[in-house]
């Protein structure tokens, strides 16, 4: 019996404390939706900064209240804040219970998707707002219209990288054409080059020639002096003409020398002495 007794006030006492905590619970879920009714009165009047701060406070009172988070996200979405608009719609879309609130969650988080051009996570977020409410014709619009852009998106990136490749392929060739034209200029140069090197050899051969031939021309000239001191000169006198000639002339020196002392001879002065 007294362990019955006690079995039931154990019973009892947790049944008082889950109610206690549910209590607690609806209380601070009330409060959070008040908050939430003065950030959208503050929203509404375009107090921006008040309105962040009530919807914050909001959601740190209780997390079963999903208006909070996802006013809060709308807010954000139409200042173009999109990162901080998707934080709160996921947020609003995890605490979410029910459907209703889960696909209005999921759809706003494609509307980011969208604007992000992300098509591809838009058209996911999409589908599954319509797992949530397959009768929502809006949500059904947008998700065709992500599949079309997605479409478009892929063909264009297709189509890019055709001409990525074209343009790859275009440069192979002219660096291929490129080369083949330097290894020609390089083939024609080496020829010119070697051309070049005959014509310089040919030049010196030519100058070699040249200077053969002055050499050969001055030979001739100098072999003929030798021969020509050889040949007697036509105003040389024999040995003996020189000497008849000296003996000429040292008669006729000794004629005058002769004629010269007879004139002294006759022209002395003779010195006539008076008789005073």
């Amino acid at each position: 019996m007294k362990y019955f007794l006690s079995h039931v006030f154990l019973v009892l006492g947790a049944f008082s404390f889950a109610q206690e905590e549910k209590q607690i619970d609806e209380n601070a879920l009330n409060e959070s939706k008040n908050l939430t009714w003065e950030a959208n009165k503050e929203l509404s009047e375009n107090n921006f900064i008040t309105a962040e701060v009530d919807y914050r406070k909001a959601i740190s009172k209780s997390d079963k209240n999903v208006a909070a988070p996802y006013n809060l996200g709308n807010a954000y979405y139409n200042k173009e804040t999109y990162s901080e608009a998707f934080g709160r719609f996921k947020q609003a879309g995890e605490v979410a219970e029910d459907k209703p609130d889960k696909h209005r969650a999921y759809h706003n988080m494609g509307n980011v998707f969208m604007k992000r051009k992300e098509y591809q996570k838009a058209v996911e977020a999409y589908k599954e707002a319509l797992r949530n409410d397959p009768t929502d014709e809006e949500t059904r619009y947008n998700l065709a219209l992500a599949k079309e852009l997605l479409k478009k998106e892929q063909e264009q990136n297709d189509q890019n990288q055709d001409n990525k490749d074209q343009q790859d392929q275009n440069q192979d060739n002219k660096d291929e054409g490129d080369d083949k034209e330097k290894n020609k200029d390089q083939e024609q140069k080496d020829q010119d080059d070697k051309g070049d090197e005959g014509d310089e050899k040919k030049e010196d051969n030519k100058e070699g020639d040249g200077e053969n031939k002055e050499e050969q021309k001055k030979q001739p000239d100098q072999g003929d002096k030798p021969e020509e001191q050889k040949q007697p000169r036509p105003s040389q006198l024999s040995k003996q003409q020189v000497q008849n000639l000296l003996e000429a002339m040292q008669n006729e020196e000794k004629k005058v020398q002769e004629k010269i002392d007879a004139k002294k001879v006759k022209g002395a002065k003779v010195k006539n002495e008076k008789d005073w």
